[in-house]
């Protein structure tokens, strides 16, 4: 894909998997640590796949046997933005570091955002922000070893680019996420299926990747039109009451109904055929 060409990201369509996009992080010689460059290309490449009409559901993964990401690489970073500047109003490298962590905060928005559904496959090391990161996007699944941990207390911060908003909604367990958040320890694959933050486990890195292609092609095979208006009503639905969320619906809806996927689904059912739809 010439017009997805990144350093630290590869982006393939599958031949075999019509309409899906599957994104791999690519830095497996640092554990797929994170350098500001590859936030960049993170919020870049999902924006641009929300409106690429080639694609309807996309997979998220991490090249290498190791590591989905370690999360964060803190020896970049304590060169960049969190090197100490002694030299600094505080209120004015305040004022920066506020400017700087909402850009990062979007960067990993952007996947939450983004029109089209993602499943998540991690392995390995799953650490710091890949916590942020798959806590942004819609089915999370996971290989046996995989090793997960909020770890950002042991490096002297507190989470900020999305997991303590987002991951006590993905588990609905405060208790459990204060515990993981405030001590940094590790938890692995099955104890993240039983708290409910991963909908699966699968036996090693190709498996879950494969079961990973393999749920977004079921997405992707049903009308773009449904799929992404659900996906935008779940999230507002999250974030707000039931009765905002019924209006939201009901405005939505008042457009979305209009579209001809609905009758193409209803006469494939009743003449037993797969029906197509529309690019969108």
């Amino acid at each position: 894909m010439t017009d997805y060409s990144f350093d630290y990201f590869t982006v393939q369509l599958p031949a075999d998997k019509q309409y899906v996009a599957h994104v791999e992080i690519n830095r497996p010689e640092r554990l797929n640590a994170f350098i500001e460059a590859m936030w960049e290309n993170m919020a870049q490449i999902f924006d641009k796949l929300s409106s690429d009409p080639r694609v309807r559901a996309i997979v998220l993964s991490g090249a290498g046997e190791k590591a989905f990401t370690t999360g964060l690489d803190v020896k970049a970073a304590s060169e960049g933005l969190l090197s100490s500047d002694t030299r600094t109003d505080p209120a004015r490298k305040a004022v920066d570091l506020r400017r700087h962590i909402a850009i990062f905060q979007d960067c990993i928005t952007a996947v939450e955002r983004c029109e089209k559904p993602v499943v998540v496959a991690m392995h390995g090391y799953s650490l710091g922000l890949g916590i942020d990161l798959s806590t942004a996007t819609d089915v999370r699944l996971c290989a046996r070893d995989t090793r997960f941990g909020v770890k950002e207390v042991d490096i002297g911060l507190a989470a900020d680019i999305g997991t303590l908003s987002r991951l006590p909604k993905v588990v609905g367990n405060y208790g459990w996420v204060k515990e993981v958040a405030l001590t940094a320890r590790e938890f692995g694959a099955e104890e993240a299926l039983r708290v409910g933050f991963v909908n699966a486990v699968y036996d090693n890195r190709e498996d879950t990747i494969a079961a990973a292609l393999k749920l977004a092609s079921l997405m992707a095979s049903k009308s773009p039109v449904a799929v992404q208006g659900t996906k935008e009503i779940l999230n507002y639905s999250r974030d707000h009451s039931v009765q905002d969320g019924l209006r939201y619906t009901r405005v939505w809806n008042s457009a979305a109904l209009q579209t001809q996927d609905v009758s193409a689904a209803l006469l494939s059912g009743l003449q037993k055929r797969i029906p197509t739809f529309e690019k969108l």
